[in-house]
């Protein structure tokens, strides 16, 4: 009897090839799909993480805008300027309109550098509603004054007794300081909040 040795077919080297290929291309598909379908379960496996980020958004939401907290820290680094008629850098000093204005001008925000133009500015607020970066206007000194005359940048939360930084003109002391509305002069001039930003 004798034995015959079978000869590999010849495209089967070729076959091989393809298969390899195949099953190749199958696993990379596979090992993708796995991949993608664990990346979100590892992102829920960092709950402190993602805890931190939308607790700080949601705490930045209810408070000012972005833009107010930069705003009111940028105008209290101000305090203690010279009081200037008509000025407004702190080299020369400010006025009150124009303290108001410097300071919003560096967030690109336009506001005129005149009171009785700040008035109608932005949007009206309730005073009970004013928040840090609203401007607040009031009457000149003169009691019998009905136009506005002054101007400053509220630094209080609503709710809270309503304080603003300003330049006044006060014989004792004068230039960019922070003051009171309740309990002062101001509660008698005041005239209204203004939002802009």
């Amino acid at each position: 009897m004798e034995l015959t040795v079978a000869r590999p077919l010849p495209f089967f080297p070729a076959m091989r090839y393809v298969w390899l290929s195949f099953l190749l291309l199958v696993s990379v598909v596979v090992g993708w799909s796995i991949w993608t379908r664990q990346a979100p379960a590892a992102a829920e496996l960092q709950p402190e993480a993602k805890a931190t980020r939308a607790v700080a958004y949601v705490i930045r939401d209810k408070a000012a805008p972005p833009r107010a907290d930069s705003v009111v820290a940028f105008a209290l680094r101000q305090l203690g300027t010279n009081y200037c008629y008509a000025g407004s850098t702190p080299s020369t000093g400010f006025d009150c309109s124009g303290f108001v204005n410097y300071v919003f001008a560096r967030y690109r925000i336009p506001v005129p550098h005149s009171t009785a133009l700040l008035i109608s500015t932005g949007k009206a607020v309730e005073r009970l509603q004013a928040r840090p970066g609203d401007i607040v206007v009031f009457t000149g000194t003169a009691t019998s004054s009905t136009t506005p005359g002054h101007a400053g940048i509220v630094i209080s939360k609503p709710g809270e007794p309503l304080r603003f930084v300003h330049s006044s003109s006060a014989r004792r002391e004068s230039g960019v300081k922070i003051s009171q509305v309740e309990g002062t002069d101001y509660e008698r001039r005041f005239m209204q909040v203004r939002r802009v930003l």
